[in-house]
């Protein structure tokens, strides 16, 4: 996500606090926030999935080989 959309989201949160927003600002929020936490979520998994565990004998499992095991 682009810091222009960041800056959307922000605006628009503001205006709806301050003198609310019209139905097409309002869709067009929730798209945004949708499109906001898609991003935010693929990003973490990709930050998780790179984690290795180091295990109490000392060996180290990648987080991702776990999620394999989990299916």
């Amino acid at each position: 996500m682009n810091q222009k959309r960041l800056d959307r989201i922000n605006e628009l949160a503001r205006k709806s606090k301050s003198v609310g927003l019209t139905e097409e600002e309002k869709e067009e929020q929730k798209v945004l926030r949708q499109e906001y936490l898609r991003d935010f979520r693929e990003a973490l998994r990709g930050q998780i999935e790179n984690i290795t565990i180091v295990e109490p004998d000392g060996s180290l499992t990648p987080v991702r080989t776990l999620r394999k095991k989990k299916k």
